[in-house]
């Protein structure tokens, strides 16, 4: 059953919350001083909550917001570096309707799929503290449980994510292993009903040295499409 309405009121509340004032006041600092290129744009500065529909089969769990991309557009991995490679890959392998994410309001859909993040604010260097993580975690265990009745599949971005991401999983129903499986690029872990892939994040840092390669990221994404029944 697509719960679509109850993912639309929590995404409302995800995108008023203030419970972290370093995060509050790094968001909001960055959306008013801008960076120069956008310079015509109004900012987001708020959390930015998931993108995809309320019946998705396959979730992707990134880090957090950028603060010059999904603080900006709104959007999940939408107006950055990353968000071009993950776009495109997801278009590549058949997920979305296009191969580009750069605002609210360009047409953007997936199929099946699920785009959040463990931190909803953009974090100061892109690093949550330990107590910020667990402060968000509620909104993912509640957003994973709304999507429970459908998710078969979930790739998790990076080891913050991983780290972020089992707990929620387990919060949300879901029997995890202990001890918990390291994080490793291509590792796979299978839940009660849900398997879990570990992908290295699609930060410059790793798609700029060839760390993590679009066939590379390609590859999980097929795999778990394939996991969660999608086309």
């Amino acid at each position: 059953m697509d719960d679509s309405r109850a993912l639309a009121r929590l995404d409302g509340r995800v995108a008023d919350c203030r419970a972290c004032p370093r995060l509050v006041a790094w968001r909001e600092e960055v959306a008013r001083t801008k960076r120069a290129a956008f310079a015509d744009w109004t900012y987001w500065g708020r959390p930015v909550p998931g993108f995809g529909p309320g019946d998705a089969r396959l979730a992707i769990v990134g880090l957090a917001p950028a603060a010059h991309g999904g603080n900006r557009t709104g959007r999940m991995f939408t107006g950055d570096r990353s968000g071009d490679v993950l776009y495109q890959a997801l278009y590549d392998v058949g997920l979305a309707s296009q191969p580009t994410s750069v605002g609210i309001d360009d047409g953007l859909e997936l199929y099946g799929v699920r785009v959040t993040a463990p931190v909803h604010c953009a974090p100061p260097a892109n690093k949550p503290t330990p107590e910020e993580r667990d402060t968000c975690r509620p909104w993912l265990v509640r957003e994973l449980k709304l999507l429970r009745p459908t998710l078969k599949a979930a790739v998790v971005l990076g080891a913050f994510g991983w780290q972020a991401g089992l707990p929620a999983f387990a919060e949300a129903g879901w029997t995890v292993p202990r001890p918990r499986p390291p994080f490793a690029h291509g590792t796979r872990v299978a839940l009660d009903g849900l398997d879990v892939f570990g992908c290295f994040h699609v930060s410059q840092r790793n798609t700029f040295t060839g760390r993590l390669t679009p066939e590379m990221l390609r590859e999980v994404l097929r795999t778990a499409a394939d996991a969660a029944g999608l086309p």
